[in-house]
């Protein structure tokens, strides 16, 4: 059963929320997990593509486009299954993966944008309705 964990920002910039995903991608690829970003939609997913070539001005992830190359070790997809198993799935669609025990973790990072955060707290609900006991982290 994968570990949920929900990653809290202050701000209700959508931009600090892909900028923690990148964090988090970049955090799990060094440590030798595999990773699949699941993006609300086809324009964010090009967002975070690009912005993984330079968020860190000092650092590289490696990552491509599930339609790419699915089995890189950092994926970025909509609702695909993902082509590793027991990686860490980071969550920015606004509902639950389909995919979610293909994953030894699964985090969802909420901002606070109000549209947000009331799909992000139905998604807590659903978590713990199908017997996941998901976890608050503040950032």
């Amino acid at each position: 059963m994968p570990r949920i964990e929900f990653y809290v920002l202050s701000s209700a910039t959508p931009a600090e929320r892909l900028r923690a995903a990148c964090q988090l991608a970049m955090k799990a690829w060094r440590a030798g997990l595999p990773v699949f970003v699941r993006g609300s939609d086809s324009a964010q997913c090009a967002e975070l593509d690009e912005l993984l070539w330079r968020f860190k001005a000092e650092s590289f992830v490696p990552h491509s486009l599930h339609q790419d190359d699915g089995q890189a070790l950092v994926v970025i997809g909509l609702d695909e299954q993902p082509g590793t198993q027991q990686g860490v799935l980071i969550n920015l669609g606004s509902t639950l993966s389909a995919h979610i025990e293909h994953f030894s973790r699964v985090i969802e990072i909420v901002n606070q944008e109000p549209e947000l955060l009331t799909a992000c707290r139905e998604n807590f609900r659903s978590y713990r309705q199908r017997g996941y006991d998901p976890k608050r982290v503040e950032l």
